[in-house]
């Protein structure tokens, strides 16, 4: 399986404010890759290095096998974006936008834009003006799917969406994957790594944290521990031997207690939180 994706010690430094630095990861074909941290972690600065939107000051950035500071026209026409704040012109309405979306790439895309419109619920007539960031979601979505790309890149894609059109818009996604794209998903929203995702990379303050199969950056040892004891409640995340920490409990008044599997969240959160 070859690398839609390829980035090799991406640097990007804004002076005093954080960029990247030294970010190193691969993007399989086929796979639905997540793209985790806190806002200001680098996600949107290595995207936008990604796109050829910025310019980084080292690295390298191969898509497709191509550099994208030497082919970004012939790699973004088989690119489907859409940053987590869609923008449009607020007078216009929706069907002509979704037509200028498609003719910026000189394709006709009304076959496929009528499908994604039926599906997510679009309502082509309205002015951008009228609609709720919801639906402007809805707009950008059609809009980076309809010329059915070989690579998505999506930043945020599913807030201010309802349940019903994150599920559809996630189908989605599956089926173009399923036809040959590849997808890479920029998300705060745990479950949807874990529902969605096969691999993932995880940033924090400018820097890569780890990549990995989501099956094993989920695989723990840590358990959730809730206990009642001396007359108050305790929880915290164990990691060491179970053994040593029951040795440790018997010395206590232990009145209730429950050894469980800590949330996704809170598997996740360990990566964001550990100190270096």
């Amino acid at each position: 399986m070859s690398s839609v994706i390829k980035i090799d010690n991406l640097t990007k430094s804004y002076g005093k404010h954080r960029g990247v630095a030294n970010v190193s990861f691969a993007v399989e074909e086929g796979d639905i890759f997540g793209f985790l941290g806190p806002n200001g972690a680098g996600k949107s600065t290595t995207i936008r290095s990604m796109l050829g939107f910025i310019r980084f000051q080292a690295g390298s950035i191969h898509i497709f096998g191509k550099d994208i500071c030497r082919e970004k026209e012939t790699i973004l026409r088989e690119i489907g974006y859409m940053p987590s704040e869609t923008m449009f012109y607020p007078a216009l309405k929706v069907k002509d936008i979704i037509q200028m979306a498609a003719d910026v790439r000189k394709k006709d895309c009304r076959k496929e834009a009528q499908k994604l419109c039926e599906r997510l619920q679009v309502d082509v007539d309205k002015k951008i003006s009228d609609l709720s960031l919801g639906n402007r979601k809805k707009v950008g979505i059609v809009c980076a799917m309809q010329h059915k790309p070989k690579l998505f890149v999506f930043d945020e894609p599913t807030s201010g969406l309802d349940p019903l059109m994150q599920s559809e818009f996630f189908k989605l996604i599956q089926e173009y994957v399923a036809e040959g794209a590849t997808c890479m998903l920029s998300t705060h929203v745990l479950s949807e790594i874990k529902s969605y995702c096969r691999s993932a990379a995880i940033m924090k303050e400018g820097k890569l944290q780890c990549v990995d199969s989501v099956a094993n950056l989920t695989r723990t040892n840590a358990k959730r521990v809730k206990l009642f004891r001396d007359g108050r409640q305790e929880s915290y995340i164990y990691e060491g031997d179970m053994n040593e920490l029951l040795q440790t409990l018997a010395g206590y008044n232990v009145e209730d207690i429950l050894i469980e599997e800590p949330s996704l969240d809170e598997i996740f959160m360990h990566f964001y939180s550990e100190t270096e």
